[in-house]
């Protein structure tokens, strides 16, 4: 972690950020039709986050991407709520302290963007992140919020920022 810069997405990213957000999946078992394993956006993400009130990190070690995540206005949220999307590590990088660096971004950034919730969507296969999203002051919804697309997912959760 003391090496790691976290930054902002650039184009130059969308190919090694893609592969991390494919690979984590495929680490978990989770590579399920309705996931962001097969939405086409995951390869231009640094294009998709261009949209107002949206946002993307990427966290850099050594000049490579090892993981990222972001705040996103999704389809039908209330006005006061984004999602936080495409939270991934690559396999050396996790269990770092990275992902909660990465979530406090992501909630700063909301913040800023006058957000007052947060919401995301997850697997069980994704076991890892479950503990860790609660430990980040998470709870869970009984149904989706939005139209996120990622009909796969199914754990939904919120926190007020």
């Amino acid at each position: 972690m003391q090496n790691s810069l976290l930054r902002d997405i650039l184009p130059k990213d969308n190919a090694a950020i893609a592969a991390v957000i494919r690979g984590s999946l495929e680490d978990f078992n989770a590579v399920k039709p309705g996931t962001v394993y097969f939405d086409e956006t995951t390869d231009r993400l640094s294009e998709v986050f261009t949209a107002p009130r949206s946002r993307y990190f990427v966290v850099e070690e050594g000049g490579e991407v090892i993981g990222g995540a972001g705040i996103f206005p999704t389809q039908n949220l209330p006005v006061d709520t984004c999602e936080l999307v495409k939270l991934y590590l690559r396999a050396d990088a996790r269990g770092k302290g990275l992902g909660k660096m990465l979530m406090q971004a992501c909630e700063n950034a909301a913040k800023e963007n006058g957000f007052t919730m947060i919401y995301l969507e997850t697997l069980p296969e994704l076991n890892i992140a479950i503990p860790l999203y609660e430990k980040m002051g998470y709870t869970y919804l009984d149904k989706p919020l939005g139209e996120t697309g990622h009909h796969g997912c199914d754990i939904w959760m919120i926190k007020a920022l």
